[in-house]
């Protein structure tokens, strides 16, 4: 079973740093991620903002998660020279101060980077000043700890770019040992060029010569890592650039060539030209091939030249068009040999997101109940009969209400006893209309309940709310489905990770066979990737052709899975929101054990926004769950 901490994540931020991501890299496949340290990784498809940035206050998070996301798209993936920093990586580690190395490149590369961006994008400016504002203050800081700890390169670090941001000429280090005062001075000349550099290996022939002179006064590499390498998997790319990197061409899978021999084979010496911008004719109507070539023999074959087009071509281009029944082999019902996406229940696609590209959902249904399953429930039923009764008369009444009363002010319809506007009025409404309306609830409800093992010692409680919402319904004749879901732990993989929807009561025979015993059958299970049953769920309802369609969600706290930790806020988030989409009302509720802390207010409102609700205590859950669907019903009225 997996359980992470809870972590607190803004989805809304986070959706406009990856629409940043990539909007500003032009590159769709690139995913946003929190991580730590900011770095770009074009092997992996990500972009990432350091996670620091989460502890701040909100201006500063947003500008500071923005402003590395800008470094890493508009600076290090098209200026940063690629084989320099290869290069500068495998020197470093010959030295004593590898850490320290590399952790000034990215300060120095990232000065140089801003300040063209910055004159590239003025808007910038205002992220890249909160950015600056905070290292200032966090820097500061850092250096009294580090003087305090006897950290002596660190605390070069820290005053290398208090040295770089200073207001003055000549900052002070009041605090500082009289070996790292004698360095800074050393390093002033270097320092100074720094903003003078126009490629990376500029920076890193100042950082080489920086490490060059404190490993000639005996310093030892750093204990903190405050910056990181700014390219992701850095040995492995081949272009100068990454810009390059995403925008080269591959060769050949292979690299063999057929054997030719021309005393067996008979060829001809015409070529024939492929369809290509910088020949494209508008005079004449030419058909030519167009293909992308990705694997092959070569062969000793020549092109180059190109036919000319004559007047037959294009007739018969069009005898060549028509059809007919073919004599040879009839290969219609073999399967086809491309890749086709696996869309079925059990499989998942690309439109149950990225985060649940290895998950399966399958399907089970409750079993008939058992005499103890009937005899539970009825007292069950027993129990939330008076929330029942009070919450269907009132719907009753509403209803009642809204068909006797007739709608006044018409055009037309029957004449009211109130005629009066006709002379006040240049336009009056005299006329009513008195329509008895359809009895029937234009509405369909999915109650979907978080089986994972966390909801062991609430589960109980749980089958009230469900109990309610299922009497309710039934009584008023409004179809209904209830589904638990979770993920089977013990079974995942890296590859595989087996989800289940358990079908407590199905949309076809909500209002038909009186199975609610089967809801004494929902138990804790594993652990629960949300998102994904949420969007499987959404699949059905778009289906449906009632005009209300409600999902409303139980749930006890941040969904966690295999490798669903971090984004599976964001995840579930993403699920809701298209589901919302398709006019489908998504409603969470948070169950309890006995307050609701802060972070677990701040988590439901990040996934559902307002509509949720937050139950205290799982015990009162009836009563939090009556005033809900008595709103939801009375909106479908």
């Amino acid at each position: 079973m997996y359980r992470f901490h809870q972590t607190k994540v803004d989805t809304h931020l986070f959706m406009q740093l990856q629409d940043l991501t990539t909007v500003l890299a032009k590159n769709e496949q690139l995913q946003f991620e929190s991580s730590f340290g900011s770095f770009i990784d074009l092997t992996e498809n990500k972009v990432t903002a350091a996670r620091f940035w989460d502890r701040l206050p909100a201006e500063t998070q947003e500008a500071g998660a923005k402003s590395d996301v800008i470094l890493r798209t508009l600076g290090t993936l098209q200026q940063t020279d690629v084989k320099t920093v290869q290069q500068f990586k495998e020197n470093i580690q010959d030295s004593q101060l590898p850490k320290f190395g590399i952790q000034l490149l990215t300060l120095l590369e990232d000065i140089r980077l801003e300040d063209a961006i910055r004159k590239q994008r003025p808007g910038t400016k205002q992220n890249f000043t909160y950015r600056q504002n905070y290292f200032h203050h966090y820097f500061t800081t850092q250096l009294q700890a580090n003087i305090t700890r006897s950290y002596a390169t660190d605390e070069i670090f820290c005053m290398i770019y208090l040295q770089l941001f200073a207001n003055t000429p000549d900052p002070d280090f009041p605090r500082a040992g009289e070996e790292q005062l004698e360095m800074l001075e050393r390093l002033k000349p270097d320092l100074y060029s720094v903003f003078e550099t126009k490629h990376t290996r500029d920076n890193t022939a100042l950082v080489e010569n920086i490490v060059q002179k404190m490993q000639g006064a005996g310093y030892t590499d750093s204990i903190h890592e405050y910056f990181i390498l700014p390219i992701g998997h850095v040995e492995s790319y081949e272009k100068n650039t990454l810009y390059d990197e995403l925008t080269r061409t591959d060769p050949l899978v292979n690299d063999d060539e057929q054997e030719e021999t021309n005393e067996e084979n008979e060829y001809f010496d015409e070529t024939f030209s492929t369809w290509h911008r910088e020949n494209k004719n508008d005079d004449r109507k030419q058909n030519f091939l167009q293909f992308e070539l990705e694997q092959g023999t070569k062969t000793s074959m020549l092109g180059g030249g190109a036919r000319e087009t004559e007047d037959g071509d294009q007739a018969m281009a069009a005898i060549q068009g028509t059809s007919g029944q073919s004599q040879q082999n009839d290969y219609s019902d073999q399967e086809t040999l491309t890749k086709e996406e696996n869309t079925s229940e059990e499989g998942s696609d690309s439109s149950f997101g990225k985060e649940n590209q290895h998950a399966q959902m399958f399907t089970e249904y409750a079993e008939i109940p058992t005499e103890e399953d009937e005899l539970q429930y009825r007292q069950l039923a027993e129990e939330i009969n008076p929330f029942k009764i009070k919450l269907a008369k009132t719907i009753q009444l509403t209803l009642e209400h809204k068909q006797n009363a007739p709608r006044t002010n018409l055009l037309f319809g029957r004449l009211s006893k109130k005629l009066l506007p006709i002379f006040l009025d240049d336009s009056p409404r005299v006329f009513y209309k008195k329509e008895q309306e359809s009895k029937e609830f234009d509405a369909v409800f999915t109650l979907l309940i978080d089986c994972s093992a966390s909801m062991e010692n609430k589960m109980e409680e749980t089958k009230r709310g469900v109990a309610l919402f299922h009497e309710v319904l039934k009584e008023l004749r409004i179809p209904h489905e209830i589904i638990g879901f979770w993920e089977d732990a013990n079974n995942v993989t890296n590859t595989y990770q087996p989800n289940y929807l358990q079908y407590i009561q199905t949309l076809e025979d909500s209002l038909y066979q009186e199975h609610g015993a089967k809801i004494m059958q929902l138990e804790a299970q594993e652990d629960n990737r949300d998102g994904f049953s949420i969007r499987h769920v959404t699949r059905k309802l778009i289906t449906r052709n009632e005009k209300n369609k409600f999902l409303l969600i139980f749930s006890d706290g941040q969904p966690a899975a295999a490798g669903y930790d971090q984004n599976g806020i964001v995840d579930t988030y993403q699920a809701v929101a298209e589901a919302r989409k398709h006019q489908i009302d998504v409603i969470g509720m948070f169950l309890a054990n006995g307050h609701v802390e802060e972070n677990d207010d701040n988590l439901m409102q990040n996934i559902y926004g307002k509509e949720r609700i937050m139950v205290p205590d799982v015990t009162a859950l009836p009563e939090h769950f009556a005033p809900l669907l008595k709103r939801l019903l009375l909106k479908v009225i």
